[in-house]
C-alpha cells in the first residue's frame, strides 16, 4: 500500500523540496531531448520545427536555471 500523502518521512526530503527537485531535472532532461529534436528537424531540413524546439529548449533551460537558483537559496538557508 502506499501514501499519497508523503511528506519527508519516507524519503528524508520535504515534498515541496522533492517538486523543486524533480521539477529542475525535468527542465534539464527535457533540454537533453529537445537537442536531439532539433537535430532530426535540421536533417529534415525543417526550419520551422527545428526553431520551436529551440525555443522550448531555451524555456527548458530559463526553467532549470530559476529552479536550481531558488533551490540553491533555499538549501543555503536550511
Amino acid at each position: 500500500m502506499t501514501s499519497t500523502s508523503e511528506t519527508g518521512d519516507v524519503t528524508g526530503t520535504r515534498d515541496k523540496d522533492y517538486n523543486l527537485i524533480w521539477y529542475v531535472e525535468a527542465c534539464l532532461s527535457n533540454a537533453l531531448r529537445l537537442e536531439q529534436y532539433i537535430q532530426d528537424a535540421e536533417r529534415d531540413g525543417d526550419k520551422e520545427v527545428a526553431e520551436l524546439f529551440r525555443k522550448a529548449q531555451s524555456d527548458s533551460r530559463k526553467g532549470a536555471e530559476l529552479g536550481k537558483q531558488l533551490l540553491r537559496s533555499r538549501l543555503d538557508a536550511g
